[in-house]
């Protein structure tokens, strides 16, 4: 199943990145270039989806129009896509 959410990169101080995801709470990543924060959020929505899928009841969130995310000047928005590779009897 592909999963595509929105992720907000901003440019810190020190030139290394932080990046969020409005739609997944707490879920983040940072890195010393754009792409390897880019490569760590996805990693990081990776591990944030599987775990809620592991739940009882997974609440897997809507996803937030991009233009609807409020950022600042300088943020640098992408869409972030998550294959997860379902395996028969993995909801037992």
């Amino acid at each position: 199943m592909n999963f595509i959410y929105p992720a907000v990169f901003r440019k810190k101080e020190d030139g290394t990145y932080h990046g969020y995801f409005p739609d997944l709470e707490c879920c983040e990543a940072s890195g010393r270039t754009l792409d390897d924060a880019i490569d760590n959020a996805n990693e990081a929505a990776r591990n944030w989806i599987s775990v809620e899928l592991e739940e009882d009841e997974p609440l897997i969130p809507y996803v937030s129009d991009i233009e609807d995310i409020p950022v600042q000047e300088g943020d640098i928005v992408r869409n972030i896509s998550v294959n997860i590779r379902f395996y028969e009897g993995w909801d037992e």
